[in-house]
């Protein structure tokens, strides 16, 4: 039995369900209480400032150890080899990584600070403030959906990857 691989699956699973279930609180519990009313603007970034650095240490575990597993693999044939169904779903999950990396650098750089700089405005020009904070939430809330269906992505590409 190789423990060095075995502790890698254990932290890279650990990683995986961090992430997810971040996102899930956010997208399936948070954010309908969000439309509802349920709970507050302040609240909801609250729950999103908390849940940032779980979600950029699980990226960043899933990383470092989904590379050692990747490399140890059998199927693996090398940088840029796609000679099958195993290489080419590896790809595709890089791929979805990358999207989720590149979505969720978006939103911590971009939405969130917006979103702050909005709450400020808030308090001096309230009328202006409103219609731009429902255009933040929409694309918050596009960008979140499409951070959850990346992640459904690479755990399909996850499954087709094991199924070979």
């Amino acid at each position: 039995m190789n423990w060095v691989l075995s502790v890698n699956y254990f932290f890279h699973l650990l990683s995986t369900i961090t992430l997810l279930g971040s996102l899930a609180t956010v997208v399936i519990l948070a954010l309908p209480a969000l439309r509802k009313g349920e709970i507050t603007q302040n609240q909801w970034l609250t729950l999103q400032k908390r849940t940032i650095p779980w979600a950029n240490g699980s990226l960043v575990v899933l990383l470092l150890t989904g590379f050692y597993q990747m490399t140890s693999d059998p199927n693996y044939g090398g940088f840029m080899v796609f000679d099958g169904i195993w290489a080419w779903a590896m790809l595709f999950k890089h791929v979805a990584y990358a999207g989720m990396v590149g979505v969720t650098l978006f939103l911590q750089f971009s939405v969130y600070p917006d979103i702050d700089r909005l709450s400020l405005l808030t308090q001096s020009k309230p009328e202006i403030a409103a219609a731009e904070k429902d255009k933040l939430l929409s694309r918050e809330q596009r960008l979140l959906r499409l951070n959850v269906f990346c992640a459904v992505l690479i755990l399909l590409f996850t499954a087709i990857m094991t199924a070979v």
